[in-house]
């Protein structure tokens, strides 16, 4: 079934919406932070994780982020807007996994 042609011409009018570059300064000074503490490192699959998240108020301080797979946190049920429904993964993760950034194979 051939898919349907990207508009990239769309999509980067939206990504150079000053909303929308302030939300990825925000992630990218977080993925900084991270990486200065060492919990994170270039190309190890791990993504910075607001608690709660930017959109819904969130800080983006060291106790607001948590370390977790990159597929986990791309999981996350959203509304039809991208916004988060609630902060809980569409993919089970044990408390102890998530510090570990790691998926549960359950």
């Amino acid at each position: 079934m051939p898919s349907k042609k990207r508009d990239y011409k769309k999509e980067n009018e939206y990504k150079s919406q000053p909303d929308q570059i302030a939300k990825r300064v925000a992630r990218n000074k977080a993925r900084r932070m991270m990486l200065k503490a060492g919990k994170v490192h270039k190309g190890d699959g791990l993504a910075v994780d607001h608690i709660v998240p930017l959109s819904k108020g969130g800080k983006n301080t060291p106790s607001n982020m948590r370390v977790v797979d990159a597929n986990l946190n791309d999981s996350y049920d959203r509304n039809s807007d991208h916004s988060l429904n609630r902060n809980v993964p569409s993919k089970k993760i044990k408390a102890k996994d998530a510090k570990e950034g790691k998926r549960n194979k359950t």
